[in-house]
């Protein structure tokens, strides 16, 4: 069976709490938190983008099980911030991981789901035996605008997933999908940020989607909540995939070991993906995983999945997503400004 071979995290050790954007706009912090259930977020370094942070995470995977990097067939990187609008970000990652050349790479977009597309994308071609592993990637260094609800809440990180046949650590045992042309969220090309319908962004967006491809999902595999051990959805605040999972019959205790908004924000396109490898570094063999992914636009994508019995031997081979969020350091408005580059020279 398909499935994931292995994979890794990054997140960069620098942070701002909610405290100190609501100072800068006059907010009140404490209203904040409680309507979001965000309490800080992730910021990129100031040579940090998301083709370095994609390279640190698929580093890791590679890593992990120290695997040749020549044996990769395809390199899929799935984001919202890409450094180069002509240019691919999956060229850099493949150089930097020592790939072969003899490969297939291709950047994604599709809001915060590019990643698990992407994750699709190599399923599909390692079913086909078109080549033996492929690496599908969500990361982003997510923009808000200055003083925009989204600045609270939109953080940077990355996490990566080799998928092959043989010895995996995760089985996929189903997929679906479920997507609309939905007007919710949108940058246009030159557009420094992004804007949000937001009568949009809750019920005809998120809400209708997540739930759709879920049940549909239980309906493919005959499932329902209670059959899985973790839940893992898209995370565009804290309150929004809890909210889901208690309308589809997830309690608390499933979704809180991949729930990583509250303490590094919407990292976008790595945002379910991250919440995949928390899970994933905690759970045990024959644990079942429901993943569901969300993008803007909008469309989800919907996982069930099976931890194998390797996934103990690899396990602590690699950084876990609880230790790369450990010794954070704290950055005032200002010099988070700086690191996110929202000063601009016209």
């Amino acid at each position: 069976m398909v499935g994931i071979v292995t994979y890794g995290a990054y997140i960069p050790r620098y942070r701002i709490k909610v405290e100190e954007i609501a100072k800068i706009w006059n907010k009140n912090a404490d209203d904040i938190k409680r309507g979001l259930n965000v309490f800080e977020k992730s910021v990129p370094d100031l040579d940090e983008d998301a083709i370095t942070l994609a390279v640190e995470a698929a580093r890791s995977a590679v890593g992990r099980i120290n695997m040749d990097p020549c044996e990769i067939g395809a390199i899929y990187v799935g984001s919202e911030s890409h450094p180069y609008a002509v240019k691919p970000s999956a060229t850099v990652v493949a150089e930097a991981l020592g790939a072969s050349p003899n490969l297939t790479a291709a950047d994604y977009e599709f809001a915060c789901k590019a990643g698990t597309a992407a994750i699709q994308t190599c399923m599909g071609m390692v079913s086909s035996q078109m080549i033996k592993y492929g690496v599908a990637i969500g990361t982003d260094t997510s923009q808000a605008a200055p003083g925009n609800a989204l600045e609270f809440a939109t953080g940077a990180s990355a996490a990566a997933y080799v998928i092959g046949r043989d010895d995996v650590m995760v089985e996929i045992e189903d997929t679906c999908s479920y997507t609309t042309d939905t007007p919710d969220f949108w940058r246009r090309e030159k557009m420094s940020y992004p804007e949000h319908g937001g009568r949009f962004t809750g019920e005809p967006a998120y809400f209708k989607h997540v739930l759709s491809a879920t049940n549909r999902l239980f309906e493919k595999t005959g499932t329902c909540a209670d059959d899985y051990d973790y839940a893992v959805f898209h995370q565009p605040n804290g309150k929004f995939p809890q909210r889901a999972a208690k309308m589809l019959g997830f309690s608390k205790d499933q979704i809180e070991a991949g729930l990583m908004v509250k303490k590094i924000g919407n990292t976008y396109s790595a945002a379910s993906l991250t919440g995949l490898a928390a899970v994933l570094d905690q759970a045990k063999p024959d644990s079942k995983i429901l993943m569901t992914s969300f993008g803007s636009g909008a469309g989800c994508d919907s996982f069930r999945m099976r931890v194998t019995d390797l996934i103990e031997k690899y396990r602590d081979c690699a950084p876990s997503v609880s230790k790369l969020i450990e010794n954070p350091k704290y950055l005032d408005y200002g010099q988070y400004v700086k690191h996110t580059k929202k000063l601009r020279m016209c």
